[in-house]
């Protein structure tokens, strides 16, 4: 009997692991098909995407809004977590920081409609912007303090304004006669190149 309850006790985990995996792979799925055909794509080609049955994706997520509520989530934690180790591998904070911000640049403008249904009345989506804020804001105060320690950009540039400033300009993205990425280029290069012009 003990050897039963130790067996099943030791494969909890692994189940679980396993279990995130899966609904890692759905998640990615998920955001993959969003990119190409937006968050009302069918759940068919989420599902053939992921190689799973459809009935797999109902069971991790019971409504679309839940299944993008997921995939917001899973994008933010992956822009979140990406900080710390663009920050330990660069050469510089200053590189980290303008690859983390290439990386929060893809977030923003490969949503493919995932604003606008944010923005909708569904009740599930209330906290997400909060939850935005709340991840992405110290990550990116992090590597600001960091470039700024090294004195690579000018030390009185707060996260949020960044934020709001990169994601202001990746609105209207979409227009083939605007390019977002370049605009943010050339923001981050401003923050490298005003370090020597200091506060105005």
């Amino acid at each position: 009997m003990a050897d039963t309850e130790h067996g099943s006790t030791g494969s909890t985990p692994r189940k679980r692991a396993d279990a995130r995996r899966n609904e890692a792979t759905l998640l990615e799925a998920a955001a993959a098909t969003f990119v190409s055909s937006g968050v009302h794509a069918p759940v068919r080609d989420i599902a053939n995407r992921a190689g799973v049955g459809v009935g797999t994706i109902y069971r991790h997520f019971p409504t679309r809004a839940d299944l993008v509520v997921a995939v917001y989530r899973h994008q933010v934690e992956a822009c979140a977590e990406a900080g710390p180790i663009l920050l330990a591998e660069s050469a510089t904070p200053y590189a980290a920081l303008a690859r983390w911000v290439d990386l929060f640049v893809d977030f923003l403008v490969t949503k493919h409609g995932l604003a606008e249904a944010l923005q909708s009345d569904d009740a599930t989506f209330e906290t997400l912007h909060a939850y935005f804020v709340d991840r992405l804001v110290p990550v990116c105060a992090q590597l600001l303090d960091a470039a700024a320690t090294a004195g690579e950009i000018r030390p009185d540039v707060t996260a949020f304004e960044v934020l709001r400033g990169v994601g202001n300009l990746c609105i209207g993205a979409g227009d083939p006669r605007y390019d977002a990425r370049r605009l943010v280029g050339l923001l981050i290069a401003g923050l490298g190149q005003s370090r020597t012009a200091g506060p105005r």
